[in-house]
């Protein structure tokens, strides 16, 4: 089993079951040194997350680390764009009950960056949906609630995005 820290729209379970059916939460956990931006420019003009590396050990962007088998890692690969959309980095992770572990992370292109981008409304809801889910502190939810989104005026793909997204919300509506 690989471990890879998700910090993005793969925070929410359901986006990233669909991908790699063999994921599950390993552990809930920030990692130090970085912030969250909206700022990996995607071909569609929206902006994607990305662990951006400030170096203060103070900022830290809070996440999941998955387990998923081999096989599913280079299915996940392909969806990150992984090479060219996103580079891995291996980050230490610090979860809830104090233990530090090692995990791979997507860390966005620095030639793809773009402070001036907005995710999309579904996107976005990905990221906020997941954090709900894994009990991510309400101040981090807040920070990810602020960020301005855009509609995504691609009708099949928001309409596809938006049916994991729902099943995603039923089941935490039963949780909650």
């Amino acid at each position: 089993m690989i471990r890879v820290y998700a910090y993005g729209s793969n925070l929410c379970v359901e986006r990233l079951r669909a991908r790699t059916p063999s994921a599950y939460v390993a552990a809930v956990g920030t990692v130090a040194g970085h912030a969250l931006r909206w700022n990996k420019r995607c071909p569609d003009g929206s902006g994607k997350c990305n662990a951006f590396a400030t170096g203060i050990e103070t900022d830290v962007i809070w996440g999941v680390v998955y387990e998923l088998s081999a096989p599913d890692k280079v299915v996940l690969d392909r969806f990150e764009g992984l090479g060219h959309d996103y580079f891995e980095q291996t980050v230490e992770v610090r979860t809830r009950d104090g233990d530090v572990m090692a995990a791979i992370a997507y860390v966005a292109n620095p030639a793809l960056l773009d402070d001036g981008l907005r995710p999309f409304r579904w996107y976005k809801d990905f990221v906020t949906t997941g954090a709900r889910q894994h009990g991510l502190p309400v101040a981090y939810r807040a920070l990810l609630e602020a960020a301005e989104a855009q509609d995504d005026c691609n009708a099949e793909r928001h309409a596809r995005e938006t049916a994991v997204l729902e099943a995603a919300l039923r089941t935490l509506r039963e949780v909650e």
